[in-house]
């Protein structure tokens, strides 16, 4: 993944069939899928998913890779990638709570070969690519995500990863070299294909979930702040800003997602907590309803395994317990007679037959310089039957040791809003958007700025059908720099 020795424009993601959702990286497209899409809504699944995943972005992880959680088990959101010469396709997690791109390779010791997703896996054989190359363990790329030679380290020998996650999970192997395709975005909602090379790891070993899921992929793309991060990488080799934003739109099914300069619409900001490895945030206050919650002082106090996590992987909100009661019952507040019942043994319920935003408080979390993040009653709630509505906040209380002091907020909050992650000026900020829309953005080299629309192909999905999320990601070259 060495990728400041790539000239010109260099992207990660393909995808050229129908049926998965359109993401462009910087002047480049490729769709994503919703992993649950075209399925009926199951909520111990999405528990299931998330306790999995917080055991691992929770964990003191032991790896070489900056000190990073991953997550390891298969995202909610995943896109169909092209690698090799001749290309061959891959389905690959999104997320941004992980810092490298991994595939499942030939001759790999327990990594799935089915899934229950619809997707065909495929295991990424180097041999069988013209342009395959194993990076080595004194490469620029090997020696800056390491800060140093590995041990033992001599010319020619294989850059290695091992990957360790707080359930014991673990996925090991060796970083190769490889041809790309994307789609590359050449004006307003115009595309043109293109070509490059990326680094990437290649999975020899996995062990746990990694090995055993029936909702596995083919590997993850990450979007962590670490140096070992696409988005990292892209602006260290000068490609883009170090900023990316996504838009999720849970209501139609179409997204954005966008690497580079965001010109439109303007979003204010809040600072990052520094030296943290997931996308931390301070949190000062939460209201209900007009009401201030009375916390503790100390309850959004930032550090290991607390604060608050903004992270698009995760699909519900998990709140420390005595913030968790303290909004449930000013919640409450508002509807007296609600008669509550458990779905699934962990879900809180309730039969309402009006309009739940009439009905329920809105919910304001209030960051540091007055940025707040504001949360409808169809947002936070969601209907599984007629009449029958679900609370999508969970109890952190009821989680992992590690993860009861934690804020997490997931696609529960973060959709239908346009979320900015501005990793160069260490600042995360929002608005609210239609996702369905567009965003402008500008491209580097030339000053232009494009409008980038969103799209939904749900209909067009041969995969399967329903819910399908559209993803734009936008990579501006800057090839001046090099010329």
């Amino acid at each position: 993944m060495d990728l400041r020795r790539l000239v010109a424009l260099l992207m990660v993601l393909l995808v050229v069939q129908l049926g998965l959702v359109s993401f462009s990286l910087g002047n480049v497209v490729f769709k994503v899928q919703h992993k649950f899409a075209g399925r009926l809504r199951n909520l111990t699944e999405f528990k299931a998913h998330d306790a999995r995943r917080h055991s691992r972005l929770l964990s003191a992880v032991d790896l070489p890779l900056g000190g990073n959680g991953h997550p390891a088990e298969t995202g909610l959101y995943f896109a169909k990638i092209g690698l090799g010469n001749p290309a061959k396709d891959y389905y690959v997690q999104v997320d941004t709570g992980s810092d490298i791109l991994w595939v499942n390779c030939i001759g790999c010791d327990k990594c799935p070969t089915k899934s229950d997703l619809g997707i065909k896996l495929t295991l990424y054989d180097p041999a069988s690519s013209m342009s395959a190359t194993r990076v080595s363990c004194d490469d620029d790329f090997c020696t800056s995500t390491y800060n140093g030679l590995l041990p033992d380290c001599k010319k020619g020998l294989p850059c290695q990863y091992n990957v360790v996650y707080g359930d014991g999970s673990s996925t090991a192997g060796y970083f190769v070299s490889d041809a790309v395709q994307f789609e590359q975005v050449t004006g307003n909602l115009q595309t043109a294909l293109s070509n490059g090379t990326v680094a990437f790891g290649c999975g020899a070993q996995q062990s746990g979930g990694l090995g055993t899921s029936g909702e596995a992929l083919d590997g993850i793309i990450g979007f962590g702040q670490a140096n070992s991060s696409m988005i990292s990488q892209l602006a260290s080799a000068g490609k883009v800003k170090k900023a990316f934003a996504h838009c999720l739109d849970n209501v139609n099914g179409g997204g954005i997602f966008a690497i580079g300069e965001l010109v439109s619409p303007k979003v204010n900001t809040t600072p990052m907590v520094p030296n943290q490895s997931h996308y931390n945030v301070y949190m000062k206050e939460i209201e209900v309803g007009g009401t201030v919650l009375k916390l503790p002082t100390d309850v959004f106090d930032s550090g290991d395994r607390r604060g608050t996590i903004i992270d698009s992987g995760t699909t519900l909100a998990y709140l420390p317990e005595v913030v968790y009661d303290s909004m449930m019952t000013e919640i409450r507040n508002h509807q007296p007679g609600l008669s509550l019942h458990t779905v699934e043994e962990q879900f809180i319920c309730f039969k309402y037959s009006g309009n739940v935003d009439d009905g329920f408080p809105d919910i304001k979390f209030h960051f540091q310089d007055s940025l707040t993040l504001t949360v409808y009653p169809h947002d936070y709630l969601f209907q599984i039957s007629e009449d029958i509505w679900c609370f999508g906040w969970q109890n952190g209380g009821m989680q992992s040791k590690d993860g009861r002091d934690m804020t997490l907020l997931g696609d529960l909050v973060l959709s239908n809003k346009l979320v900015l992650y501005d990793i160069e000026n260490q600042a995360i900020g929002w608005t609210e958007h239609n996702c369905s829309s567009s965003i402008k953005v500008k491209d580097e080299k030339s000053g232009s700025v494009y409008s980038v629309g969103a799209e939904n192909l749900s209909s067009a999905s041969p995969v399967r059908g329903g819910r399908i999320v559209t993803f734009l990601l936008l990579l501006f070259a800057m090839l001046h720099r090099f010329t």
